[in-house]
Order: structure tokens, then sequence, then C-alpha cells
């Protein structure tokens, strides 16, 4: 009876083991932006880049799994949405986390539609991009990153002392339509800078090459726009003031609820790799101006917040 016991105990510990080589062996499969730079870049003819391509690769070395990243591309439309095209892709397999998504209120609600179409991905068929895909819930990991807004400041303004939003008033200003700057500006003071500013159309309009070309003094966007713009321009004559807007997200990963085991896992490493000051590190590393994460660790209403300040 006892041989047969232990002839047991020893057949579950080595399923137990092949188990968990398997599972060693399974990639972690990450999705990330081909095209948000420097946070995630992935052109033809060029190497992988960016803080998410190194920062998922950090977390795969240590849970010991190799590292698959699928890329895809979120198009800026009326009719695009981040969270369920992030949900579609998980939903679909195509990967078990997101990379670089901005934790909001808004962007982990609970799906109001049963089913959402993929986003142009990495090695996607005619049949993809006509599927829908049954979605489910979203869960976030910890932050690991402050991502805010900034306003950058084209060559003859570059001396100009910003504290607030109200220190750009009889500056010209330059903001792309339908943003989120394009609202924090416009509704300032009930429209104080109205008259000082300049609309752009979006994907139209070179922002940043037009405050280069000293077309505009400044305006508020991303800092990291600014941060890629730098790296592309090192010689550039825009300068950052230095000013963060002080309503900002962080950015972390998501998963399906179902995923629960592997959030827990990642944020231990996220834990350790922030409290190193390793998180800061490959962020400068990436060309990156890192700030950590900030509290509230996902943001409420932003329009709101907007609109009451």
């Amino acid at each position: 009876m006892r041989a047969l016991l232990a002839g047991a105990i020893t057949a579950m510990l080595l399923a137990a083991a092949t188990m968990s080589a398997r599972a060693a062996d399974e990639p972690l499969k990450v999705c990330l932006d081909e095209d948000v730079p420097p946070l995630s870049a992935h052109h033809r003819g060029k190497p992988d880049s960016g803080f998410d391509v190194v920062l998922a690769q950090t977390i795969a070395d240590r849970l010991g799994r190799p590292l698959k990243i699928q890329w895809f591309e979120s198009k800026l439309d009326e009719d695009s949405s981040p969270a369920l095209e992030a949900n579609a892709l998980l939903s679909d397999g195509r990967c078990a986390l997101v990379g670089g998504y901005a934790l909001t209120k808004d962007s982990l609600v609970v799906p109001g539609v049963k089913t959402a179409k993929l986003p142009d991905f990495d090695g996607a068929t005619r049949d993809d991009r006509r599927r829908r895909i049954p979605v489910g819930v979203l869960m976030p990991s910890q932050p690991y990153i402050y991502s805010p807004m900034t306003i950058v400041l084209g060559p003859k303004a570059k001396d100009r002392k910003i504290t607030d939003i109200g220190d750009l008033a009889g500056l010209r200003l330059a903001i792309e339509s339908g943003t989120l700057g394009d609202a924090i500006l416009m509704t300032y003071e009930k429209g104080k800078l109205i008259d000082d500013i300049t609309h752009l159309v979006p994907g139209r309009s070179d922002l940043l090459g037009e405050l280069e070309r000293d077309a505009f003094d400044a305006t508020l966007l991303d800092l990291r726009r600014f941060d890629a713009h730098r790296a592309a321009h090192p010689d550039t004559k825009i300068t950052a003031s230095g000013y963060y807007y002080p309503i900002g997200a962080n950015r972390g990963y998501v998963a399906l609820e179902t995923d629960e085991a592997l959030l827990d896992a990642v944020n231990k490493v996220l834990s350790d790799l922030q409290s190193t000051g390793k998180l800061a590190e490959l962020g400068r590393a990436s060309g990156l101006t890192y700030l950590p994460p900030r509290e509230p660790a996902i943001l409420g209403d932003v329009w709101l917040k907007i609109l009451n300040r």
C-alpha cells in the first residue's frame, strides 16, 4: 500500500514538474503599439525599440519565460476605442498582456458590447480584419510610469517661465483639434486663451514642426511626444518648459480578469523594479523622461476634473 502511495505521489510530482516546465517554455505574449516612441516602436528595417519593449523583456526574463511581442496599430479616429481594441487582442489570444495602457476609469469599465473588432496587427489576414471577437473584462496591473501633459516652448518663447496654464497668455498657441490639450486650453478660465489659439488637424499637421519653424510659441501635449521629437531631432530649437499639467494618467498593463495569477506575478516584478530604481533606469536608457506612478493609480473622470479647475 505504501509503495502504491509513494508511486502515486511521485507520478503527481513528475506531472507537476512537467506542467511547470511547459509553462516556462510558453512565451510571455505582450501586445504593444507599433508607433508610440519612445514607449514602443516597430518599423520595417529598424530594430524594435522603446521603454515598453525593454520592460517586457525584463519581466519575461524575471519570470523565466521567452518574450513574444504582438505588434498592433491603433487608429486615431472617432470610431476607434483603445479599450475595446485591447480587449479584442486579449480575448482573441493574441497576447496575455497589453502594455503602455493608460489606466483611467473609463478605459477599465465593463464593456457595453459583447463583441469588438481587432485593430490592425502584425500578421493580420483579411479575415482577421472582418472578425468580431467576444470580449471579456479587463483587469489592470499596478502602474509603472506616469504620463503627464507638458507645455513645450518655441524658440522665441524659450525663456518664458511657466508655472500654470495662465502663463501662456499673449503667446501664439497651437493645439490639435479635439484633443485633451485642446479642451484644457479652450476652457481655461472660461475661454481666457481662446483668441491666442490656432487649431491644427491631428494627423495632417506637424504640430512640433510648426513650433520648430517658429510659426507658434507654445503648445500643450503628451510629454512622450516631446521626448520622441527630441530623440529624432537632437538639434531641436524647441524646449521643455518643465511644467506638467496636474491631471495626468499612469500607464500599466491590462489583462483579462481570468489571468489574475499572471497579473500577480507581473506586479511582484514591477514592485521590485520600482523599489530598486530599475524602472527609472530603463526609462532613461530609452530616451524617456521617466516619472514614477502617482496617486490615484487609476484616473477618474478627466473631463470633469478639467472643467472644474
